[in-house]
């Protein structure tokens, strides 16, 4: 009940800089959206009812699913220890709408809240990277055409040596 994946990014705000957050109808839920396409997962009990909330909690059921071009696309289940309040998606798609849900499991009888449901749309990559990546070509481009150079410039004086160039004589 205690494991997480990760060390909890407790204190984290969402700078409007460099991160959006999209929160679940009931508040609970929210996803942090940043510029680098990361999705950092936030949650706490609070919004999902009794006033001892983590009475009995054995973890939360993380459920997503992706709308591509022409269909949706489930995502596999997260199941996440009690302890965990944060959970971070390193790479999302851009352009793609992402619908998460949290769900709390308790031990029974105490049957399992609604889940909080978060549905949000990742930005494509900003124009920095792709001035990154062209210049990345460019100079790939700049340095083939360097050996190119330099391998015609061999040939043609291998080729065109004056020893090989002259007649011999028998």
């Amino acid at each position: 009940g205690r494991l997480c994946f990760r060390t909890p990014a407790r204190g984290f705000q969402c700078a409007a800089r460099s991160c959006r957050a999209h929160r679940s109808p009931g508040g609970a839920f929210v996803a942090n959206v940043l510029r680098n396409g990361s999705v950092l997962l936030q949650w706490g009990l609070l919004h999902w009812g009794p006033p001892r909330p983590s009475a009995g909690l054995r973890g939360f059921a993380l459920n997503c699913s992706w709308d591509g071009t022409y269909t949706r696309f489930p995502c596999d289940s997260v199941e996440l220890g009690a302890a965990c309040r944060d959970y971070l998606l390193p790479e999302a798609h851009g352009s793609v709408r992402y619908r998460l849900c949290l769900q709390p499991r308790y031990a029974p009888p105490r049957p399992a809240p609604p889940a909080q449901c978060v549905e949000f749309r990742v930005e494509p990559a900003a124009m920095r990277d792709i001035v990154v990546a062209m210049t990345a070509v460019g100079g790939s481009i700049c340095v083939m055409l360097v050996f190119i150079c330099l391998l015609v410039a061999y040939i043609t004086e291998n080729l065109m040596s004056p020893a090989l160039a002259a007649p011999r004589r028998a």
